[in-house]
């Protein structure tokens, strides 16, 4: 794997929330294409680093997704037994499935398991809870695999790759490792995997004993941060509302139960839409909340069939328009829980064709945004089936 030449910049960010300073010591030649910076309307953490290349605040190539994900997945170490790799929830769970279909094309004679955390149930199978404790909603649910083929691969596993858009802390990565540690104690040595490491130079050699295992991390751009908080934003009312028997419709399809195999591209969905858009035009493809991967996979396969295309996500979080997001709308969640949800750096009428993907399903919600964005509806219902809801 080629990482950029080291070289230590430092910056000093005047948000409206308070004052970032940070010093990047490598990876800073492309630290401009992979990050930008964004003020949170949460008053735990004030800042935000928005990464371009997630699909999820940004507008980002599939191409350039799916590139960070190949040197992502090139950052695990050689290991033996089976691998679980697990994506954060929310912004990272695109980003950790494709590292995990990455890593699966590199060693196809290896197993693996993928997992993303979430703050849904699905079915009434046990779940790990552990914090997210800067995060706007703090309680994240880990679901054990429930079928047996899966489960067992679970226990199996020796090796857990963690997955996330940046590091800052790396407290929520213990909180889940000890976690899994509870009910597979078999499990010998952790690998991080994130976009940006601002841990400081000094959380390499830390890794070992926060986790009370072996452990790596690898990351496209590392250095360190401090934030000094200032004026507290407004509250934007409840981030989250778990009820534990509630049925949010959340999939079971896509790696909340845990999957084996990489998802296939929707290729035959893409064809047909490709042969539908004029020439030249502008496609958006939007995901919905934690359901991201399926969107990219349709990029990706309309992108190789020469189509002008980005992919992005709606999310839950709250942002300020300001910095990295240059516009906000703000809509009822898909999952009904009753929270705002947001979509960013999106206008209606930017793009000639948005294809709205959920996995949910269709309400007032996603036909309420749907008109908004003059959008198709596409309703994943599993791997291989995708139906074309028509807009209300």
């Amino acid at each position: 794997m080629t990482m950029a030449a080291p070289s230590s910049t430092q910056q000093r960010i005047e948000l409206p929330t308070g004052t970032l300073e940070l010093r990047i010591d490598s990876g800073a030649a492309e630290a401009d294409e992979l990050l930008g910076f964004a003020a949170r309307a949460n008053a735990k953490r004030g800042f935000l680093f928005l990464s371009k290349v997630l699909g999820k605040h940004w507008p980002a190539s599939p191409g350039a997704m799916l590139a960070v994900h190949e040197r992502l997945a090139a950052t695990v170490p050689p290991v033996d037994g089976p691998v679980l790799f697990i994506a954060m929830a929310e912004t990272a769970i695109g980003l950790g499935q494709g590292v995990f279909e990455a890593w699966l094309r590199a060693h196809p004679a290896q197993q693996a398991l993928f997992l993303y955390t979430t703050r849904y149930r699905v079915g009434a199978g046990p779940l790990i809870e552990f914090a997210e404790a800067h995060s706007h909603a703090p309680r994240q649910f880990l679901h054990e695999p429930t079928d047996p083929a899966l489960h067992a691969l679970f226990m199996a596993a020796r090796t857990v790759v963690m997955v996330d858009d940046e590091a800052s802390t790396g407290n929520t990565f213990v909180n889940l490792a000890a976690a899994c540690q509870r009910l597979n104690p078999g499990i010998e040595r952790v690998h991080l995997a994130t976009i940006t490491n601002f841990m400081g130079p000094a959380a390499p050699g830390e890794l070992d004993a926060r986790f009370g295992l072996p452990a790596t991390i690898g990351a496209l751009v590392d250095g360190q941060f401090t934030f000094a908080q200032g004026p507290l934003p407004p509250d934007q009312g409840a981030a989250q509302r778990f009820e534990h028997d509630a049925d949010r419709g959340a999939s079971s399809a896509f790696g909340r139960l845990g999957i084996d195999h990489a998802v296939p591209a929707p290729t035959a969905l893409a064809a047909r839409l490709a042969g539908e858009f004029a020439p030249g035009s502008r496609v958006l493809v939007l995901g919905t909340g934690e359901f991201m991967h399926a969107s990219t996979l349709l990029g990706a396969a309309l992108q190789q069939l020469g189509v002008d295309v980005v992919v992005q996500s709606t999310t839950r979080s709250p942002i300020l328009t300001w910095g990295a997001v240059g516009h906000a709308l703000t809509f009822p969640d898909n999952y009904g829980e009753g929270i705002a949800n947001y979509l960013y750096n999106v206008a209606p009428g930017q793009y000639d064709h948005v294809l709205l993907c959920f996995e949910t399903a269709p309400g007032p919600a996603l036909f309420a945004l749907a008109d908004t964005l003059r959008a198709r509806l596409f309703h994943f219902q599993s791997e291989d089936h995708v139906e074309e809801v028509p807009v209300r």
